[in-house]
C-alpha cells in the first residue's frame, strides 16, 4: 500500500456511536474491529512501533 501509514485509528467514540478501529502493522497486517470490546481488544494488543506478525513467523520457522 502506498500513501497509507502504519498505525492505529479508532473512531466513533462519542455519544451512541459504534466504535470501529483500524491497525495497519508496518509490515502490511491490517485489521479492523467493530464495537466496544473488539476495539477494545484490538487496542489493547496492537503495537505501533513493534511487529508481532514477523515475530510470529519466526517463532514459527525456528
Amino acid at each position: 500500500m502506498t500513501g497509507i501509514r502504519p498505525g492505529l485509528t479508532v473512531r466513533g467514540l462519542g455519544r451512541n456511536q459504534i466504535p470501529a478501529a483500524d491497525w495497519l502493522c508496518a509490515c502490511g497486517h491490517h485489521e479492523r474491529a467493530r464495537g466496544r470490546d473488539r476495539v477494545t481488544e484490538l487496542t489493547t494488543r496492537a503495537r505501533v512501533d513493534h511487529c508481532p506478525h514477523t515475530e510470529q513467523h519466526r517463532r514459527n520457522a525456528a
